[in-house]
């Protein structure tokens, strides 16, 4: 069984506001549990943060530092960013999305891979990462 992760919290800022700030590469170590340092190291075809523009990021998860490229697959602001890792410690997929609401944005962040031994025994930690991230997320847009 693979890694299968999806998170959800709503966010009382309207989706554009959530997206702009959530989808920029730059605030991905502000607000993302563990992410220490990103780096634009690919940009788009068309230039700057888009699909086919890829995202070196330095992490520090269950006591380990390492490095992952995430590689944008979709980049439909305000509503998806869906990236996928082409270099690191293990393939994984990693998509946001952002759904208005009557009070806000559904904010979701699924992850989806790893290795098929450990999957199963990464889903909790996984789960409790990306909780904090959306909780962290609010707060860094002063709600």
């Amino acid at each position: 069984m693979m890694l299968d992760v999806t998170v959800e919290r709503l966010i009382p800022l309207p989706p554009a506001t959530v997206a702009a700030y959530a989808m920029d590469w730059r605030h991905d170590s502000e607000w993302t549990r563990g992410i220490r340092s990103a780096t634009l190291t690919r940009e788009a075809d068309t230039g700057g943060f888009g699909a086919g523009a890829e995202v070196t990021r330095t992490a520090h998860f269950l006591g380990r530092s390492f490095s992952y490229v995430l590689r944008v697959s979709r980049h439909d602001p305000p509503t998806v960013l869906d990236m996928v890792s082409v270099a690191g410690p293990m393939p994984m997929r990693v998509t946001y999305t952002f759904e208005p609401t009557r009070t806000g944005t559904f904010a979701r962040i699924r992850v989806r891979g790893g290795l098929r031994l450990v999957g199963p025994l990464m889903s909790r930690p996984v789960r409790s990462a990306l909780t904090a991230d959306l909780r962290a997320l609010e707060s860094r847009l002063g709600r």
